[in-house]
């Protein structure tokens, strides 16, 4: 029986997607799991893999569509079996052209830019490239009328402005300066006046400079907006000791010598707040309608910076993974994300997540729940501080963490026993072992 495969929804706020290219033609073999096509969204260039295998019956929209999610992009069957295609996907989304929802963009209200994109991915003036063409393009403030395009029909993708971009800008000739008369000697100043007389010497004051959002940076902005009006939050502290941590992870690492591989503190994190989890469901929930939803799966989510904004990345089942696995996803996926060149699995479904910026020394913060779950856990960096133990002074590893919890899910209590347990699997970290 042939199957269909639709444009993913990679992200709580993604609508629509660009169909950049097909890697498997029609009528060529395609394994699950294999390549299938690429897509562009506001925040990446996304790898869509076949989630069946067979023949490539079908391609159902064309390179270059903009695709709304969960709209038939392919049909996968077997190599001689009779398919109708109107009865499989609809009648609207058969035909050589996409439907026509899925190649135009809603319209621009008239007081925006003229250089917004038009139906087709056009500007005005006839130029065609994808959102994060022209995102990128955007954010380094490169002409994208300039660029040739090498896409489907003269389109412009990511590709030609990173070349653009590496070709570099086209240095303009020096302008020819008038004659200037022969300045007077001033008197030289004293007193007050020669501060302000100091400060025009090094120049004019700079010009204040506009930089438009780019499209990632607007789309975390629609999310936290969203978050902060919506999800009612509390905030919990707490104090861990991470010398047990520390020391485990330089003798893990020692043991790993030579392998390429090396484990980090946020990778015990992601271990200890799994397990956590499991004890607390509650924690590992999104509201839905009248009802806490707690999911079955523990789906922890690492947010990554990337050039103008942050992705999450995810670790699925972190709970049933080793220290070792969990270290080698997430980086992994972390790279690819930074790319800009991502599997829809990396960013999707998680189900907790954790900001974690001890690698730039942030001793302490809050994060904003990343919608639709219920919690995040804000991590700040392990620390040699000065601490009493058994009545004496002494250097310790600390760390300090807050959990921000949505409070229609959950109450103080709750995350302060969950912030509790974890500190058991952090302080005792053998336990994320075993």
């Amino acid at each position: 029986m042939a199957d269909v495969i639709s444009m993913p929804k990679l992200g709580f706020d993604m609508s629509e997607g660009t169909l950049i290219r097909w890697a498997i033609a029609e009528g060529d073999p395609v394994e699950k799991g294999e390549l299938l096509a690429e897509i562009e969204t506001d925040k990446a260039t996304v790898e869509v893999e076949s989630l069946f295998s067979g023949t490539v019956r079908k391609h159902l929209v064309r390179e270059g569509s903009i695709v709304p999610v969960n709209t038939p992009i392919a049909v996968i069957g077997e190599a001689d079996e009779k398919i109708d295609f109107d009865t499989l996907v609809g009648a609207s989304d058969t035909g050589d052209e996409p439907a026509p929802a899925a190649e135009e963009e809603a319209p621009e209200p008239a007081s925006q830019p003229a250089v917004e994109t038009a139906d087709d991915g056009s500007l005005p003036d006839g130029v065609r490239a994808t959102p994060l063409a022209r995102r990128i393009a955007e954010d380094k403030g490169l002409d994208i009328k300039t660029i040739a395009g090498s896409g489907p029909g003269g389109r412009i993708v990511k590709s030609d402005v990173e070349a653009a971009l590496a070709a570099g800008p086209a240095v303009p000739p020096a302008p020819v300066q008038p004659a200037a008369e022969t300045p007077q000697p001033a008197p030289a100043p004293t007193g007050p006046a020669l501060a302000p007389l100091m400060a025009a010497a090094v120049g004019e004051t700079p010009a204040d400079t506009r930089i438009p959002l780019s499209k990632l940076r607007q789309a975390i902005g629609r999310r936290m907006v969203d978050s902060k009006h919506n999800y009612p939050s509390f905030y919990v502290s707490y104090e861990y000791d991470m010398g047990p941590v520390m020391a485990l992870r330089k003798q893990a690492n020692q043991m790993l010598a030579g392998t390429g591989e090396k484990l980090s503190v946020n990778d015990f994190l992601v271990k200890a707040v799994a397990l956590t989890l499991r004890q607390f469901p509650n924690l590992n929930a999104r509201l839905d309608g009248d009802a806490v939803l707690q999911y079955g799966r523990v789906n922890v989510g690492n947010a990554v910076a990337v050039e103008n904004g942050l992705l999450t990345v995810v670790c699925h089942d972190a709970d049933r993974k080793s220290l070792r696995q969990i270290s080698l996803e997430v980086k992994a996926k972390a790279g690819r994300v930074r790319e800009g060149k991502i599997q829809p699995e990396d960013i999707s479904d998680s189900t907790f997540s954790i900001s974690n910026l001890g690698m730039y020394g942030t001793e302490n913060f809050t994060a904003i729940i990343n919608p639709p779950e219920a919690a995040i856990l804000a991590v700040g960096a392990a620390r040699q501080v000065p601490v009493v133990e058994d009545g004496e002074l002494a250097v310790g590893w600390r760390m300090k963490a807050t959990i921000s919890v949505d409070h229609r899910v959950s109450d103080g209590a709750e995350a302060a026993s969950f912030m509790q347990v974890l500190a058991n699997y952090i302080e005792n970290p053998v336990s994320l072992m075993l």
